[in-house]
């Protein structure tokens, strides 16, 4: 996974000829990409939690859905899949935070950042809007009931899965967000970055809602929490806030720390 918004090849190719370096992708190849990264991220990880988390139990009790461990992993599998997908077109961002964490480390400029975000949030709500599709055609009392029930949505204090209050969605939001940003900086560094860094940071992620999950229902991702939000109900969008400021903030505290700590430091 790079984070250049026009990334290098993996392995650079010998050039005989002297002929220019073919050119960089288009800037609608970078929107697209974002846009279906983010499309993918927040269907598969949105949609296993609300089709697949809690599935029932079969006629000898065993459950049938996958609970927090499976939507977690939902998460992570998306983000690799995208990265190696479409990573090479726009740096696989896929989220509001890493690009500003991303910009304020100097590795995207500040004004290829709108365009980003704007691809971002498209493909979030299109893939929410998906689900709600999906659900409008198939089993229209399991739309009624997921939307009732918030959707997939963040939440804090009565809408967090552990009953846990606003500062600790603050705490988590802040510290899980520059931790994932710092490890994608870290995995993607020009020298001492690795081959396998989809990887690494798909199972950041996972680990990320592993742990945050029964807190806020994990955000680190703006473009997820308003996505849920809009098909939540009033209560969600209320709360919005939170997963939309905070994640920023720690995004941009990882951006800062790498560009001035970490940078090129071997």
């Amino acid at each position: 996974m790079s984070n250049d918004p026009h990334p290098e090849p993996a392995v650079a190719s010998t050039r005989l000829d002297h002929s220019p370096a073919p050119a960089g992708p288009s800037r609608a190849a970078t929107w697209l990409a974002e846009l279906l990264g983010t499309y993918v991220l927040v269907l598969g990880g949105v949609g296993a939690a609300l089709f697949a988390a809690d599935f029932g139990a079969s006629e000898n009790g065993t459950s049938l859905g996958i609970g927090f461990v499976g939507v977690s992993l939902a998460f992570g599998l998306t983000v690799v899949a995208g990265a190696y997908a479409w990573g090479p077109i726009s740096g696989g961002h896929f989220n509001p935070a890493v690009t500003l964490g991303l910009a304020a480390a100097g590795r995207v400029t500040w004004a290829s950042t709108p365009s980003y975000i704007a691809s971002q949030l498209l493909g979030g709500v299109l893939a929410t809007s998906t689900i709600v599709a999906i659900g409008a055609s198939g089993n229209a009392d399991w739309l009624r009931a997921a939307t009732e029930g918030g959707f997939a949505s963040n939440g804090y204090g009565e809408l967090s899965p552990g009953g846990f209050g606003i500062g600790a969605a603050i705490i988590a939001e802040v510290i899980l967000t520059a931790l994932f940003v710092l490890v994608i900086l870290g995995v993607t560094h020009r020298t001492r970055g690795t081959g396998f860094a989809g990887l690494a940071i798909g199972l950041t992620l996972t680990l990320i809602h592993l742990v945050s999950i029964p807190i806020d229902n994990t955000s680190v991702n703006p473009a997820r929490s308003i996505a849920a939000a809009i098909y939540g109900g009033s209560d969600p969008f209320a709360q919005l806030w939170v997963f939309i400021v905070f994640p920023i903030v720690g995004a941009l505290i990882a951006g800062v720390v790498h560009r001035f700590l970490l940078e090129g430091r071997d």
